[in-house]
């Protein structure tokens, strides 16, 4: 397709979005009065519906019936798929590894945040420092792991030599050996969760940082008039009154965990024994051509996802109840 075919390209598309915008505003003027007002509000909700339908619930309920066939779908296979996840040695490295991001990363990454949070509040140089932590959230997950790709950079240990990576070169400054980080399992794993944490560590702390600022003052002078220390007063002052924001951080950077992809695959792809659900997904189905077991991880991947997500729900609905 040349240049001018898909600039045309494009034009008609945006003919056709305005033409379409277009028909629901004339349609929706048409109407008036309380009924009128129902009937509007479904006129612009039926695109979305559409959307939804077309693009999300569809593309889903076909990866379910594709998880019950073969490698090249064409075949019924029952639960052979969802066996192999959890029987295969492969597959079952690739769940150790997704069950050791979500284990390790929302937790030290929230408690990075939480610690970085208290220390630099009310500090002359809050701004600045909060900053810092937060400039990982604005690299791409790419972007960051190339970074870190360069930090974990090995070099043969021989005369002439020299080391491009950091984390190596530090080590030869202080008489140490190189060692290649991104080879050993599982601690190649822990190296990978590092960039994660590095990123959402910023996320974590601009969170609880406006939830910390939000505590009413009458609370904490109060505790402070009835001498509670400053251990007193993270325990039973600041956690209590953070919690809902406590919840939504563990939360987001948990369902972030479990989907992550970007930084497996830059890193190592998937090799060395590093591969975690989505990368497995993405693996089979595009690389493998494994259409079966591909899909079967999608859904495996939903289904790790949805928890999370209701019980996130419901203690935002709960707090608000309060």
């Amino acid at each position: 397709m040349t240049s001018s075919e898909k600039f045309t390209s494009m034009l008609e598309a945006i003919g056709l979005f305005v033409a379409i915008v277009g028909l629901i505003v004339l349609v929706a003027s048409r109407f008036g009065g309380r009924r009128g007002d129902r009937v509007v509000a479904g006129v612009f909700l039926l695109p979305t519906v559409v959307l939804v339908l077309v693009g999300l619930v569809y593309p889903a309920l076909r990866t379910i019936y594709y998880s019950f066939y073969d490698a090249a779908g064409s075949h019924y296979a029952g639960l052979d798929n969802y066996k192999t996840i959890f029987t295969s040695s492969d597959q079952i490295t690739v769940l150790r590894n997704t069950v050791l991001w979500v284990v390790i990363t929302p937790f030290v990454a929230t408690a990075i945040g939480l610690l970085y949070a208290i220390l630099v509040d009310k500090a002359k140089v809050e701004a600045l420092a909060k900053a810092f932590i937060f400039l990982p959230m604005a690299i791409s997950f790419v972007g960051a792991s190339i970074i870190w790709k360069f930090i974990y950079e090995y070099r043969p240990d021989q005369p002439g030599v020299k080391q491009i990576g950091l984390l190596n070169q530090v080590l030869v400054w202080l008489g140490g050996s190189p060692h290649q980080w991104l080879i050993n399992s599982p601690w190649n794993s822990l190296f990978l969760v590092v960039v994660m944490i590095w990123i959402q560590a910023g996320f974590a702390m601009t969170v609880l940082s406006a939830a910390i600022k939000a505590i009413p003052e009458d609370i904490v002078e109060a505790a402070r008039l009835d001498g509670v220390k400053a251990w007193g007063m993270f325990r039973f002052v600041t956690v209590p009154s953070i919690r809902p924001a406590l919840i939504v951080v563990l939360t987001t950077i948990g369902i972030g965990t479990l989907k992550v992809f970007d930084i497996v695959r830059t890193m190592t792809g998937g090799q060395f024994d590093t591969s975690v659900v989505a990368n497995e997904f993405y693996a089979q189905s595009f690389r493998s051509n494994n259409q079966g077991l591909g899909a079967a991880l999608a859904v495996l991947l939903f289904l790790l996802v949805v928890p999370i997500v209701l019980y996130n729900v419901r203690q935002l609905r709960r707090s608000e109840t309060r």
